[in-house]
């Protein structure tokens, strides 16, 4: 016996339980089946999967078996689940692309190499299933009552504008048959998710109750929310995703740097494996002196080598220094372009850095860093001017200063950064 139960506990990812006397003592002891269900809405997880995804890897790590179920069946149909509207389908191109976009994602955090894992997808089972044979073997156990008393029913119901198909109202059947199958050919006997997965999870063990006579069991995690109230995840550009190719590692990393110190202890107990003391000291100094934001960065280090690897998570930790007068040296341009993406830009021509070059002072002006060549020069002079974060005097700007071949980047003061690309 563990305390893998305990520390669920005291990282706040029990929500609801479907069998509260028993399932404590079960998850201490290995040897569950255990699985997660990921939707493939898109070629890539985002950054609110990462609770779930994290939770089966607890579960593997405490000796159960885990199962990360990858939904190209029932992407098809859409899980109505915490949506007020209905999803829009996909064509089962889009679904095989995304299912393959997101496989890599999951393998990254789960051991799915050893016989304690599975990376599974649904549409090898649902997909071959004829209407008939589904309605007779599956949909006869289902009450059309009991469905309409499931909340993620009913609060689609009580909006007439709105409402619900039969196409999402079938949804529950699908989910539930997926425990069935799990059940039947790979033993699993417990199922994690959300808090909106509830009446899915409920729905899933009464089936195997009913077709199988045996027990199944079920618990949710809160959804992840910040302490202002919005939701976790999501920026002024949208989604943050796990795919380098849609969120840079940097961006990434900054997401979990700039954790608001009210989350930061929370956020590092549901999505890392760093050890209780660890975390306890790590509030203590957020605490005590915040502006060191220790526990941000251990957070966005634990999490950007949990998703990127320890290579990516270097390189943004160096990014990140940038900003604070570090060195460009070793940045790539996809990098460098992530770190000052938000900072003002503007092009100059290559041919009037060749030769004797181009007078600082003309420059920052130019860029709006100075609003007059006397006052640049005032502000070189008093040490005040940088050329790619290394102080400068007011001297003629050359192309030695290229960094990367085509880029210059000119700071006044600690914060005034200003990106120039040379053609």
């Amino acid at each position: 016996m563990t305390d893998f139960f305990a520390d669920l506990t005291w990282r706040g990812l029990v929500y609801q339980l479907t069998h509260p006397d028993t399932i404590p003592a079960m998850v201490d002891t290995p040897g569950l089946t255990v699985y997660v269900g990921f939707d493939p809405t898109a070629d890539s997880l985002h950054v609110g999967s990462l609770v779930p995804l994290v939770m089966l890897a607890r579960f593997q790590r405490a000796g159960h078996r885990a199962i990360a179920l990858l939904g190209g069946g029932t992407g098809l149909i859409g899980d109505p689940s915490g949506k007020t509207a209905e999803r829009r389908l996909l064509t089962r191109e889009q679904l095989e692309r995304n299912v393959a976009g997101i496989r890599g994602q999951v393998a990254r955090v789960l051991d799915i190499e050893s016989s304690r894992g599975l990376l599974l997808d649904n549409s090898s089972w649902l997909c071959a299933f004829s209407l008939t044979d589904f309605l007779r073997d599956v949909g006869k156990h289902f009450s059309i009552n009991m469905m309409l008393e499931k909340e993620s029913i009913k609060a689609r119901l009580e909006d007439p504008r709105r409402g619900i198909s039969f196409t999402e109202f079938s949804y529950m059947l699908l989910q539930s048959y997926d425990f069935l199958h799990l059940f039947d050919h790979h033993g699993c006997t417990f199922q994690v998710g959300g808090s909106d997965q509830w009446g899915n999870i409920t729905a899933g063990i009464d089936l195997i109750r009913r077709v199988k006579g045996a027990e199944a069991h079920g618990l949710t995690m809160p959804l992840v929310t910040k302490a202002d109230g919005t939701k976790f995840g999501k920026t002024e550009s949208g989604n943050v995703w796990l795919s380098p190719e849609r969120t840079s590692p940097y961006a990434f990393y900054q997401l979990f740097i700039r954790t608001d110190d009210r989350d930061v202890g929370r956020f590092l107990r549901m999505m890392t494996f760093v050890p209780r003391e660890e975390i306890e000291h790590l509030e203590t100094l957020v605490r005590a002196r915040p502006e060191a934001r220790d526990a941000q960065k251990r957070l966005a280090w634990e999490v950007t080598c949990l998703v990127h690897g320890k290579d990516e998570a270097e390189r943004a930790v160096k990014a990140s220094r940038v900003l604070f007068g570090g060195s460009l040296d070793d940045l790539d341009e996809r990098t460098l372009l992530d770190v000052f993406a938000g900072a003002p830009s503007s092009e100059i021509a290559r041919e009037r850095l060749e030769g004797e070059g181009l007078p600082l002072a003309e420059l920052l002006v130019e860029t709006g860093l100075s609003r007059s060549r006397g006052m640049a020069r005032k502000d070189a002079k008093g040490g005040g001017i940088y050329i790619n974060n290394a102080r400068t005097a007011d001297r003629a700007v050359t192309s030695g200063d290229i960094v990367l071949g085509k880029y210059l980047v000119l700071r006044k003061g600690k914060k005034n950064y200003h990106l120039v690309k040379v053609v």
